[in-house]
Order: structure tokens, then sequence, then C-alpha cells
């Protein structure tokens, strides 16, 4: 059975992590609903940490959280750019206030904790940034995925089947 059509925005940059972007956007796809990849630059080719290029559907000035129904954050050394810039901060902020599902692995939660959203909620990410996710006001929890209200967060690529699976979830009961 076919989920409802919802719009899902990927958000990509330089050193994304490969499998983070693409067996989300590819999986979501399949369930027929609607994935744009959201860069800096629209039409930009961004190569992921291992190479791999994926081109910008939109750029971050076109979108707005009206636009998407839930917004996903690959890991990768991505999220430290997105975190610099403030209108990846923003989006994710709004998108929080709208109450939409925002699904970060890996890294993606540096941008989590630069919009200032973490306070008050469970969450995982990778290990390496396990103190940065504590020390924003989570509480960490070591599982393939967490989900707190509006937040998903799951901690690298062998979770990826769990973390699709929660935002599928989310977004046919929302």
């Amino acid at each position: 059975m076919a989920a409802p059509r919802k719009k899902i925005g990927v958000l990509v940059e330089f050193n994304y992590e490969d499998l983070e972007l693409w067996y989300p956007l590819l999986r979501f796809r399949e369930e027929g609903m609607e994935t744009i990849t959201i860069g800096p630059e629209k039409d930009k080719i961004y190569k992921s940490k291992n190479g791999y290029p994926c081109k910008a559907d939109v750029d971050i000035e076109t979108v707005s959280p009206a636009d998407l129904d839930a917004l996903i954050i690959p890991g990768g050394w991505a999220p430290d750019y997105w975190r610099r810039d403030k209108r990846f901060v923003d989006l994710v902020r709004c998108m929080f206030e709208a109450e939409k599902p925002v699904a970060a692995m890996c890294h993606g939660p540096w941008l989590l904790i630069s919009a200032n959203v973490l306070r008050g909620r469970q969450a995982t990410c990778w290990h390496s940034i396990k103190d940065d996710v504590t020390n924003a006001g989570a509480e960490y929890q070591d599982a393939a995925v967490v989900v707190d209200g509006n937040l998903i967060t799951s901690r690298g690529p062998n979770d990826l089947p769990d973390f699709c699976k929660a935002l599928l979830t989310q977004l046919l009961f929302s």
C-alpha cells in the first residue's frame, strides 16, 4: 500500500554521508512520496564523503516549512557546514515550530544543536558527538532510532531501515 503523497526535503552539501542521503531519498520515492534535495545552491552538484555526486533540486533560499511535510538531515561532515548557515538553522527551527517531522542521523544532530531544538528531548547520534547532544540538553540514548514527538534520530548507516520506518510512520499518521 502506497503512503499518502507527502513532500520530504533532504539536505545536501559537500561531504554528506552517501547512504544517509540516498537510502531515504530513494526509499521514500519508492513509497510514492515527493523527495527533493535542498542545498545552498540550486542545480549545484555536491560530492559525498566518497565522491558520489548529488545535485540540489532547490536552493535553501526558496524553501519554506510550508513547502515540506518532513525534513531529513543526513550525516557526514555536511552538518558542520549547515550549522554555520543561518538559512539552514532557521529552516530546522521553523520545522520544529510547525511541529513537522525532522529526522537527523549520525552527525546531523549538530544542526539540531545549532537550531537549539534538543533541550528536554531524547535523541541519539553518532557516538563521537554524544557529548555535544547531551550538552545541548538532550537525553542521549544508544539506540537504532529514537522518536521524541516530531524528532527522529539515528546513529548511522546501519540504522537506516529503522530510521526510515520511524519517519514513514510519522508521515502516515500526520
